[in-house]
């Protein structure tokens, strides 16, 4: 994970963008995470793709998924992505991994796949991105 600038501290409010980060290494999902919140995301984390599953049958307002693929667990996060697309398709999911091609990702119906290591900046950008796309 890189960034080349951090991004431009905003204040995150209630009406904030909730992110759902899903990712089984602890480093890397903090680092997103916390960048995700610099740049004014809320932002809401879970260790696997059974734990994302969960939130995401609680209801939790979520308004992107930004999963890995292979975690531990019963569930990675093409799964997530497939409970997604089956439950709340109107809901972004992005994809990232070091192994798998992104072919796979957007054949599954992922707005978004980015190969780890990703350039945090441009995840940040990306993000805005496709928000701004479902608002249109």
């Amino acid at each position: 994970m890189q960034s080349s600038t951090p991004p431009d501290p905003a204040l995150v409010t209630d009406e904030a963008p909730r992110i759902l980060v899903v990712e089984d290494e602890f480093l890397i999902r903090m680092v997103v995470a916390d960048h995700l919140r610099d740049a004014g995301f809320s932002v809401v984390e879970a260790f696997n793709g059974d734990e994302a599953i969960a939130m995401l049958k609680s209801g939790a307002g979520i308004d992107l998924v930004f999963t890995d693929v292979r975690m531990p667990g019963s569930a990675d996060g093409l799964d997530v992505l497939r409970f997604v697309k089956e439950h709340r398709p109107e809901l972004p999911v992005m994809m990232t991994s070091g192994h798998l091609e992104p072919k796979l990702a957007y054949a599954g119906g992922a707005s978004r796949f980015m190969p780890k290591p990703c350039n945090l900046d441009l995840l940040t950008v990306t993000i805005q991105a496709i928000l701004k796309a479902g608002d249109e």
